[in-house]
């Protein structure tokens, strides 16, 4: 805020050194109140002078809060002297300090006027929680206070004082205010201002432009409120003559202040046991005599951080503070302990025998001392006292040479209060049963379960040990306890147990004075799958089929057998098989597999610990043979040259489909167009002209009628006219004039079924009516071995004179068109009608 400030205000008096010098005494700023409460109201008002001759008759005012936007005012008049002026107000002034600044704009710049400060703040609260101590080192009276929340304006604060009389009801001389530093909250009044024994009034009273508050007062008097320096504590030294303390107890010792040593003072101890988190213990009313105290009921294993404080005694003060921290360790007494002893021998050579003993203390109560080391001793046979020592160490373990004959040890735990009870250490021959079926597992990776059978007669209790394998006899990771309860018979593992290692476990039984035989077993701890399943081989391989060995990995030391195998393949399409097999199994035969396919193959071990994957093998089947193709191409030629013959055989058998590869002609003498028939027939005469006469005309159109399927017999009145050749078909080439009339025919009774062969009519490009020539028939279309008449033969059916041709009637529907009498007119554009149900063509 004060390097803002400090900105803003180097910024304005460069602005006012850049202004014109004819601008400098144009604008005023007024505001209503330099200071005001932070978010009230402030109005400020901007006049311009008539002297200024840079500026226009009315000049536009801006203002602008800060870096604020420029804005106008809220309003601007010009006064009768000829002041322009501008009033603007802030209804929120939320800046605990701001420039406000007006402007007048000259061409395109805007030009400082005048510039105000503003600053906006809170009234003093009351300062609170005032209190006063008399020090004596210092020989003042210091007073602190809490000032209460920020005002954001410079606040003063003085503190005041009176000598006062009649429990403060009466103010006599004042004591000089006490003015503290900046930022701070206490201030001390000097010795010589005070008159001791005497009451005082105190306050503290804050102020600043917005306003005053002051303290509750007190009343007090400066020796009513000495507060004394903290002893100094110190641990209680004993010479040789002087009984130590009882175990689990301190001995301390404190010295005064030294201004206070005279006065009567109660002090207060609080202890806490070092690093383990419980709070203080306080032993108050220490007594104020001798100075001295005995602390008891500690745990002798732990160190203790003690401190003191002290209040004069049966007068008001108050406590002085916490003396510096002290730490002491509790007097110990001798360990009250059972310690467990577990050994290995090795006979080095005929007359020397290394022992490794291991051993652990037991705490028989709560607290039994700490042990500071161990001492192991002979004792001849014979001798008193404590022997030949062995081994002296703070060590649970001893590696030592047994000495000649020696067959029992004595081992004992001791610290500066004394030794414990002996523990007979006694090398004897294994005797008695071993334990059975022992077994072990890991419950997690940081614990191992062993259980056993208990042999007969049960022991008094079992002996194991653990430890990673290691080759060597002296491994220094091996770890062992005692189960006392002989009924027992399984017992979890917790102690320095790593995941996922291979650890020995030994189980002993104990008897009587001596130790049953060693049984061991292997285990993981958190066992993990096997860390590679056996490798896939390809033994041989056909066109479907591939068969696969590989040869089963040897039972690991410790490691839970395997389950089962899985063995996995998929093809070149993603599509993935499998099979489960029996641990007993080293090799499989894939089956149905894909000629000239390839396949990826794995084979999966898996165990209780879990699944391990094989390296992947990839195949590919073999392709078909020569001797294998040609069977199966002629095969393929065989099926398809059935289906070929029964695809014929069903053509043309199929009824729809008979002669449909070519052209069906009609048999005149098996139809039924007995509907063909006409009614009137016409007979026509003409001259029979030359037949290559170029003017006969073209024959247009033929029509055909079927005779009746019984009509066998030709009319005798129409034989002599009609044709000579009854067994061929009858035909005539129509050539005549126009003008030859036409005659009407009508059949005899009796011949209702004949058939109008055909009709020859003129071209219809030629002018005047059509001709045509008919014959009246019974004889089959195409009967006989007799065959097609020429087209000069179509004379032998004309023995009768030329008859005039007759025009058909327009009624008549079926006609036969001949065309050129050199080609046989009916297979040109033969065309029947039947009845509904015959098919034309």
């Amino acid at each position: 805020m004060v390097g803002l400030r400090g900105c803003s205000l180097t910024g304005v008096a460069l602005i006012f050194l850049l202004l014109p010098e004819s601008l400098e005494s144009c604008g005023h700023i007024r505001i209503s109140a330099p200071v005001v409460h932070l978010g009230d109201p402030i109005t400020a008002s901007c006049s311009i002078s008539p002297n200024c001759s840079h500026l226009n008759q009315e000049p536009q005012i801006l203002w602008q809060l800060e870096d604020g936007p420029k804005q106008l005012g809220d309003r601007q008049q010009r006064l009768p002297q000829g002041i322009q002026e501008s009033t603007i107000t802030l209804p929120h002034l939320n800046h605990t300090q701001a420039f406000l600044f007006c402007f007048v704009q000259l061409g395109n710049s805007f030009q400082v006027l005048d510039q105000a400060e503003l600053q906006a703040g809170y009234p003093p609260a009351k300062p609170s929680n005032l209190s006063c101590l008399m020090n004596l080192t210092t020989s003042s009276l210091i007073c602190q206070w809490e000032p209460g929340p920020e005002t954001y304006l410079p606040t003063n604060f003085t503190l005041k004082s009176f000598r006062s009389r009649a429990d403060c009801q009466r103010w006599e001389d004042p004591v000089l205010d006490c003015v503290p530093e900046d930022g701070q909250s206490y201030c001390s009044i000097p010795r010589k201002h005070l008159l001791l024994y005497q009451n005082m009034v105190i306050w503290v009273q804050a102020e600043n432009v917005l306003g005053t508050s002051e303290s509750l007062r007190l009343c007090l008097d400066p020796m009513d409120v000495v507060k004394l320096e903290p002893p100094t504590l110190w641990a209680l030294d004993f010479s040789p003559d002087v009984v130590p303390p009882q175990p689990g107890c301190l001995w301390l010792r404190w010295e005064p202040w030294k201004p206070s040593q005279f006065m009567d003072q109660e002090c207060e101890l609080r202890y806490q046991a070092q690093f383990s988190g419980t709070s203080w213990t306080q032993v108050p009313h220490l007594p104020s005599r001798g100075h001295r105290f005995e602390l008891c009921g500690l745990h002798q294993a732990l160190v203790y951080t003690l401190q003191m404080r002290c209040i004069r005694s049966l007068l008001p003060g108050h406590w002085s503070s916490w003396s510096p921290s002290l730490q002491l360790k509790p007097s110990i007494q001798a360990p009250i302990v059972r310690l467990d002893t577990w050994w290995r021998q090795r006979q080095l050579d005929p007359n020397t025998v290394g022992v490794q003993l291991f051993w652990k203390p037991t705490p028989l109560q709560e607290d039994s001392g700490k042990i500071q080391g161990y001492l192991l001793s002979w004792s001849p046979s014979g001798q008193q006292g404590l022997g030949l020592p062995l081994c002296n160490t703070t060590e649970l373990s001893c590696t030592f040479l047994l000495p000649s004959g020696a067959q029992r040890l004595t081992l004992i735990a001791y610290n500066t209060r004394g030794t414990s009870w002996p523990t007979p250490v006694v090398f004897l021959e294994n005797k008695g049963p071993a334990v059975a079926r022992l077994h072990a597992m890991a419950q997690d990776p940081h614990s191992l379960w062993v259980d056993w059978e208990a042999p007969s007669p049960q022991p008094q209790g079992y002996l194991i040990e653990w430890g990673l394998e290691c080759p060597s006899h002296n491994c220094s990771n091996k770890s062992w306890r005692m189960e006392p309860n002989g009924n027992s018979t399984g017992t979890l593992l917790q102690e320095n147990i790593s995941p996922f290692q291979l650890y020995k476990i030994t189980v002993a039984p104990l008897y009587p004075g001596t130790i049953g035989p060693y049984q061991h077993v292997y285990a993981y701890s958190g066992e993990k799958a096997f860390p590679h399943a056996p490798e896939l081989h390809l033994k041989q391989i056909g066109r479907t089929w591939a068969q696969l060995e590989w040869v089963p990995k040897p039972p690991e030391l410790g490691r839970t057998p395997l389950t089962h195998y899985t063995i996995f393949w998929t093809n070149a399409q993603n599509q993935s098989f499998s099979t489960i097999m029996n641990t007993s199994s080293h090799g499989f035969v894939l089956h149905n597999l894909e000629p000239a396919s390839l396949y990826h193959v794995i084979l999966m071990a898996t165990s209780r610990a879990g699944a391990t994957n094989s390296t992947g093998l990839t195949l590919m089947t073999l392709t078909l043979g020569a001797s294998e193709l040609y069977i199966l191409l002629g095969l393929f030629g065989f099926l398809v040259l059935f289906i070929s013959l029964c695809a014929t055989v069903w053509f043309c058998c199929k009824p729809s489909r008979k002669n449909s590869l070519w052209p069906s002609v009609p048999d005149p003498a098996h139809s039924s167009l007995g509907s063909w028939v006409p009614t009137v027939m016409a007979e026509e005469t003409f001259q029979v002209p030359s037949l290559w006469d170029p003017s006969i005309p073209s024959i247009t159109k033929i029509t055909v009628l079927e005779e009746e399927k019984k009509s066998t017999s030709w009319d005798s009145s129409d034989s002599s006219e009609a044709c000579s050749f009854p067994t061929l078909v009858q035909a005539y080439v129509l050539q005549g004039a126009p003008k030859a009339s036409s005659i009407q025919f009508q059949p005899p009774s009796g011949t209702s079924d004949q058939v109008l062969y055909g009709q020859v009519l003129g071209s219809p490009t030629s002018p005047g009516p059509g001709q045509y020539l008919r014959c009246d028939s019974t004889q089959p279309l195409l009967g006989g071995l007799t065959p097609s008449p020429k087209s000069y033969e179509n004379l032998w059916f004309q023995p009768s004179p030329l008859e005039t041709l007759v025009s058909l009637p327009p009624s008549q529907e079926d006609d036969c068109v001949f065309g050129s009498p050199f080609d046989f007119a009916l297979f040109q554009g033969l065309r029947v009608h039947g009845i509904e149900e015959q098919e034309g063509f």
